[in-house]
C-alpha cells in the first residue's frame, strides 16, 4: 500500500505515526529504511500531535465501519472502497474551501501547470536609475 502511494505521489522525507505495534515493528522500521522514509511518532497519549488522522478515523468509525454490518471480508472491502470514494471525490471539506480533495487537487496541479511570472524584486535590473560619473 505505501509503496503504490509513493508511486502516485513520490517519496516522502516522513511518515507520522502513533506508537501502535504495526508502526513499531522491525519490517516497518526495515521498510523506512529500505525506502529512506523516516518515522516519526507521536508522544504517548498525545492523539493530537496527529490531530488529522485522529478526526480522519472518528469520521471512519462514525460513517462508515459502525454504521455498516459485515457478513465477509469482501463485503468489508466493497464497503470501506464505496465510502472512500464519497469521502475524496463527492464530499466537500472545510479544510480545502469546501471543495472535494478532487477539486481541490485538480486547482492545485491548474496552478502549478501555470506559467511563473518573475517577481520584480528577483529580476535584475538592466538600466541604472543614476548614471555614474
Amino acid at each position: 500500500m505505501l509503496e503504490r502511494l509513493i508511486g502516485e505521489r513520490g517519496r516522502p522525507e516522513n511518515v507520522r505515526s502513533d506508537n501502535g505495534p504495526e508502526f513499531t515493528s522491525r519490517r516497518m522500521l526495515s521498510w523506512a529504511e529500505d525506502w529512506k522514509v523516516g518515522l516519526v511518532h507521536i508522544q504517548p497519549g498525545r492523539p493530537m500531535q496527529n490531530g488529522h488522522v485522529e478526526s480522519f478515523h472518528g469520521r471512519l468509525r462514525d460513517e462508515c465501519l459502525n454504521a455498516s454490518w459485515f457478513r465477509t471480508l469482501n463485503d468489508v472491502r466493497c464497503t470501506l472502497a464505496a465510502w472512500r470514494e464519497e469521502y475524496n471525490c463527492e464530499r466537500p471539506h472545510s479544510s480545502l474551501d469546501y471543495r472535494t480533495p478532487y477539486e481541490f487537487k485538480l486547482a492545485l496541479e491548474e496552478i502549478r501547470a501555470m506559467p511563473r511570472i518573475p517577481s520584480p524584486t528577483t529580476t535584475s535590473n538592466t538600466t541604472d536609475p543614476k548614471p555614474k560619473n
